[in-house]
């Protein structure tokens, strides 16, 4: 077992200095040289490496020690040395690729905010998949959202807003601008490396014919099917409800089976975020 523990935080941890290279790379190549910054601790960094010439990796390790710290008390030992190893590799990254040629230029301000994006975002994404993190800001968030009636996101939104406002005062307004775009895109790309590329749906069904259903879905689609019982509110009846997992390229054909069978199928369908254990591999249908 202990062994088995080390491999898999040697993944991680190999994993997680991959995505903190990528993430200095694409600033490092991409968005500084254009002046264009991310959000949080990382964005304050960048402005201050341009304002008073302190490297940005020295920077980015100093200002992120309390949240480490604050993260060891609040989430754990663990979060804490991987977030300390992606902040740690992110700094050293930044020191020893400062000098690369940049690959894209003013010229191309959409290209810029795209790759930027991408790069950072599959970077970061890496990292926070495999227990890590690389900007305090998120820690602090999760901190102030227990003390305040206010939710992580607008808090994060709320932090950068400041942040982007003072990019337009040193870099200008549109640098500000494209600064604001670069981090949106991060942000989405960060979900879709958390999530995966293939977003599962959560399909619960509450049917008379709730077995019809189920046997039309394992033989049609491939998908097992879980039963659970339940009993009506309004009713007091007894029913059953089906339960599946399912690909989202899948979610059309899964209704239209349901509908053919029972048209006043009660139906949810939901997102999820990742499916693990189980055998929610697809079987061969013919």
């Amino acid at each position: 077992m202990k062994k088995r523990t080390l491999v898999e935080n040697t993944r991680k941890f190999i994993l997680i200095v991959i995505g903190a290279v990528i993430a200095a790379y694409g600033l490092e190549a991409v968005l500084i040289p254009n002046n264009v910054i991310d959000g949080g601790v990382t964005g304050i960094s960048i402005m201050g490496a341009h304002l008073f010439g302190i490297p940005l990796g020295v920077l980015l390790f100093v200002l992120n020690i309390p949240f480490i710290f604050i993260g060891y008390k609040q989430v754990g030992k663990t979060f804490a040395l991987m977030s300390c190893a992606g902040i740690a590799a992110l700094s050293v990254s930044t020191v020893l690729l400062h000098d690369v040629k940049t690959i894209l230029g003013p010229e191309d301000p959409l290209l810029i905010v795209l790759a930027g994006g991408m790069l950072l975002g599959v970077g970061i994404g890496i990292v926070l998949r495999n227990g890590g993190a690389l900007d305090g800001s998120e820690v602090l968030a999760v901190l102030l959202s227990r003390k305040i009636p206010f939710s992580v996101g607008d808090i994060i939104l709320f932090i950068n807003a400041f942040i982007f406002l003072g990019a337009s005062f040193i870099f200008g307004l549109q640098s500000a601008l494209y600064s604001a775009l670069t981090y949106y895109i991060a942000k989405n790309v960060i979900d879709i490396i958390q999530d995966g590329l293939e977003k599962s749906k959560d399909v619960r069904v509450v049917s008379a014919k709730s077995e019809e259903i189920g046997d039309a879905i394992q033989a049609r689609l491939g998908r097992g099917v879980t039963y659970t019982q339940g009993r009506g509110g309004f009713s007091n009846e007894p029913t059953e409800i089906l339960n599946c997992v399912i690909n989202r390229m899948e979610e059309n054909k899964i209704v239209s089976i349901i509908k053919g069978i029972d048209g006043s199928a009660f139906v949810v369908i939901s997102d999820v975020s990742e499916v693990r254990g189980g055998n929610f591999k697809k079987r061969d249908i013919h």
